[in-house]
């Protein structure tokens, strides 16, 4: 089941690249967040209803864990996206959240002890990622100018390696669909009052009917869909290997744009998933 939702996660997760861009203008940056998040919440909420109870024993530190986490996840890795999105491309954000199951991989490897198969699993896949990014072009990359957003996307992918690193190093007697339900809250409760800070700093929030309706479609897809994917990955595949979803993002994204925007791959989107889909199984497999 694992090895499976390996494959179709990403598709969850690439999705937010695309929502992003459509509701750069139509929404701010942390309502955007906040509404998404909300609308995760309740599925949880609604999915998790038994099972609350568990949450009152905990102790003071893993209360104080659910909060890192849930701004890690939920606030740096949704509100600074959504800003991201107003200056960058979606090269740039592919390009730089490329890197994380690197990083991933490299601070879990210390303890999790990756064998040569694996780092050839990891490094074939990143040539892929790199490989459509440029358009079968690498000289692509060189021309490439950080901007505003592009510093947003470090943040947030430097918050995605810490999340995921942090889910699997801080152990826990919560079921993970309540653990992630109360990371998610913790996340909203962070959001509220950024939300409102933003509002005082730009003189209000904009807000659009077409802003509302993709807020809560990511509160769905990329929300609660994607991090219960990803959690359940994470719990049985490790942190290093549940980051290889990432790689395969920029490809779903590709053909999802394809689906929505009539918008063919190109051929070097066929080589990289060439590179990509290999690796995947290079660096899951036992043998």
């Amino acid at each position: 089941m694992a090895k499976l939702m390996l494959w179709v996660s990403p598709a969850f997760i690439s999705s937010n690249y695309i929502i992003a861009k459509a509701a750069s203008g139509e929404i701010t940056p942390h309502l955007m967040a906040l509404i998404r998040w909300s609308v995760a919440l309740c599925l949880m909420l609604v999915v998790s209803r038994k099972s609350l109870n568990r949450l009152l024993g905990l102790s003071y530190s893993e209360y104080l864990q659910l909060l890192v986490l849930g701004g890690l996840g939920m606030w740096i890795c949704g509100a600074f996206v959504y800003e991201a999105a107003f200056t960058t491309s979606s090269t740039n954000i592919a390009l730089i959240y490329a890197v994380t199951p690197v990083a991933i991989a490299v601070v879990s490897g210390r303890s999790f002890k990756f064998q040569s198969r694996h780092w050839i699993g990891i490094i074939l896949a990143l040539l892929g990622v790199l490989f459509v990014i440029s358009k079968g072009q690498v000289a692509n990359l060189s021309s490439t100018q950080l901007v505003a957003g592009d510093v947003w996307i470090v943040g947030a992918a430097t918050s995605w390696v810490a999340y995921t690193i942090l889910t699997r190093h801080w152990p826990s007697e919560l079921p993970p669909a309540v653990r992630l339900c109360a990371v998610t809250a913790a996340g909203v409760m962070i959001l509220i009052p950024c939300t409102a800070i933003e509002a005082i700093h730009d003189g209000g929030l904009t807000l659009s009917h077409r802003g509302l309706l993709l807020s809560t479609i990511a509160g769905v897809v990329p929300g609660f869909i994607a991090y219960k994917a990803y959690t359940f990955l994470i719990l049985k595949l490790g942190p290093a290997q549940a980051g290889l979803v990432m790689y395969l993002s920029p490809v779903y994204a590709a053909f999802i744009a394809w689906i929505l925007l009539g918008e063919a791959p190109s051929w070097f989107h066929y080589v990289g998933a060439a590179m990509i889909l290999p690796s995947i199984y290079l660096v899951t497999s036992d043998k």
